[in-house]
């Protein structure tokens, strides 16, 4: 067969590929998606859904699709007990900050738990929907050269064996912990591994009854109890994780009666009917990636860094990733930007995994339990050629703020969410005006602005403006907005503006209204 043509070949159909396939689609860049797959996953695997990934589903549409086939929120709480019928257990919600005694509200889209088995299929359907046959499951990348101008792969369909060239002007690794990608950019991995292994048992038993008055999200088991339990429905459908030690020889995966029994004492229930449905055997790591790109090569996900489980963040911050990565290829594939935005990407991106994997690390360690912090990746603040700092005032401090999430239009701050009254359906946050281009938001109503904006999209280069107060009753707490951005007035008495960029992140603010909007926009675009 002759190579078909693509801008990006995404290699990898879990969760952080699909949402990659959704976004490009959204800015309308031409992509294939090969997984070697043929389906999606049947095992729950990841669960926690964090604030700012469903602030990304929102934007594309699927939030509310998510949240149906999530838990309840009442049910987003976690246990710890010796074993399920602790009568002295302890059960705590999601981290609760003392610094936000205000009561404000961060974000329109809060974490839920939704297992992976689950998120695919409904992120599956929207990636073919928008993409079409162009997301081939069942299919696998063998292998690929690049030559600095684009990248030519080799992919072979897993059902006949056919292979066929896809040529690609961008190759994106969203493909797991053993990223074949990674493996062909010759891109090596640092930080340790085998901080632990488990055994993952997908179980039925009903449990439902048992747990009523204690139901939550995770069962983590004290002492003298071993590993903990994962609701997926908290009726009848569960996950077991099961440690596996040095010192004793791993059950038999395909003994389900041995593994029936480890539940059984787990659960503190001797005559619990239990149904094994199978199994998966994982080890904990924490490494990062040496690199984010290689010439036309780039990496998203566990390919970039593996996480540990412990505070819900490895597919949070993969799916984060993506959301940074795509709206940069579209801006590079149509011409928009030059291929140094894509540097940025590492520049961003790279130290918040580091970040993550660092507390992940700490609270596998603890003796005394951890949180789970919902907000935690609201707080990732940027710095990198894609930012233009204040020229007057100190820059934030990149990365993560793991004391709290603290709302602000700082350069490199993701943009704050502020409730709107009385809009159009679906708009109800200030996050609903962003996107799907660049947005220049300002708190009123301002002619100047909305004429420099206007002369900016001339270059071709996609931006909206938009006014806070003028969408429906604007804020529903009144002047917040104005507050968050920063700047008082500014030249002539028109608001402050703030660009903000596709992925919800500020590029850049400023007061005066005779600024030269494109050259601001070139800047951030490296272009």
């Amino acid at each position: 067969m002759t190579a078909s043509q693509t801008s990006v070949l995404v290699v990898g159909g879990g969760p952080v590929g699909l949402t990659l396939s959704a976004l490009l689609s959204g800015y309308g860049v031409d992509h294939v998606l090969v997984e070697t797959r043929p389906t999606t996953s049947r095992h729950p695997k990841a669960r926690g859904i964090s604030a700012r990934s469903m602030e990304i589903f929102r934007r594309i549409g699927l939030e509310q699709q998510i949240r149906g086939a999530g838990l309840p929120a009442e049910q987003v709480y976690f246990y710890r007990g010796h074993d399920l019928v602790d009568p002295d257990f302890v059960r705590t919600g999601l981290a609760q900050r003392p610094d936000n005694d205000d009561g404000d509200e961060h974000t329109p889209s809060p974490g839920i738990i939704c297992s992976q088995d689950a998120l695919e299929p409904i992120l599956l359907r929207h990636a073919v929907e928008l993409a079409g046959p162009r997301v081939r499951f069942g299919t696998r990348l063998v292998s690929f050269t690049d030559d600095r101008l684009g990248v030519l792969a080799v992919v072979e369909d897993a059902a006949t064996g056919s292979r066929h060239d896809v040529r690609a002007d961008w190759i994106i690794g969203c493909d797991g912990a053993a990223s074949t990608v990674r493996a062909g950019a010759g891109i090596a991995m640092e930080g340790p591994t085998g901080l632990g292994r488990y055994l993952s048992i997908r179980f039925e038993a009903p449990l439902g009854q048992i747990v009523a008055d204690r139901a939550s999200a995770s069962y983590f088991l004290t002492a003298p109890g071993r590993g903990g339990f994962m609701a997926v429905d908290n009726d009848r459908h569960w996950i077991y994780q099961y440690p596996l030690t040095l010192d004793t020889p791993d059950p038999d995966p395909s003994d389900h009666g041995r593994l029936a029994g480890l539940i059984r004492t787990a659960a503190g229930i001797p005559d619990l009917d239990v149904t094994v449905r199978d199994t998966m055997t994982w080890r904990m790591d924490a490494q990062l990636a040496t690199a984010y790109r290689r010439s036309r090569v780039l990496l998203a996900g566990d390919a970039a860094h593996v996480i540990p489980p412990t505070g819900g963040h490895g597919m949070n911050t993969g799916i984060g990733d993506v959301d940074n990565l795509a709206w940069k290829l579209a801006a590079v594939t149509t011409g928009n930007a030059g291929d140094a935005l894509l540097d940025s990407y590492a520049a961003e991106r790279r130290p918040v995994a580091r970040q993550v994997i660092d507390i992940s690390s700490a609270n596998a360690r603890s003796r005394a339990g951890y949180r789970i912090d919902d907000e935690l990746l609201l707080t990732a603040t940027y710095q990198s050629t894609a930012v233009i700092p204040d020229p007057d005032t100190a820059p934030m401090q990149t990365g993560l703020s793991p004391d709290g999430y603290r709302p602000g239009c700082h350069p490199g701050q993701r943009a704050p969410h502020v409730r709107l009254t009385g809009g159009d359906a679906g708009v109800t946050s200030t996050l609903d005006l962003v996107g799907p281009g660049f947005t220049l938001l300002t708190a009123t109503d301002a002619p100047a602005w909305r004429r420099r904006a206007e002369t900016a999209q001339q270059t071709g280069i996609p931006l909206a403006f938009q006014a806070v107060s003028t969408v429906g009753a604007g804020d529903a707490t009144p002047g917040l907005w104005e507050r968050l951005v920063g700047t008082g007035t500014g030249t002539g008495g028109a608001p402050g503006a703030v660009l903000v960029r596709p992925d919800g992140h500020v590029a850049w603010r400023g007061t005066d209204p005779a600024v030269d909007l494109q050259a601001v926009l070139r800047r951030v675009l490296s272009s």
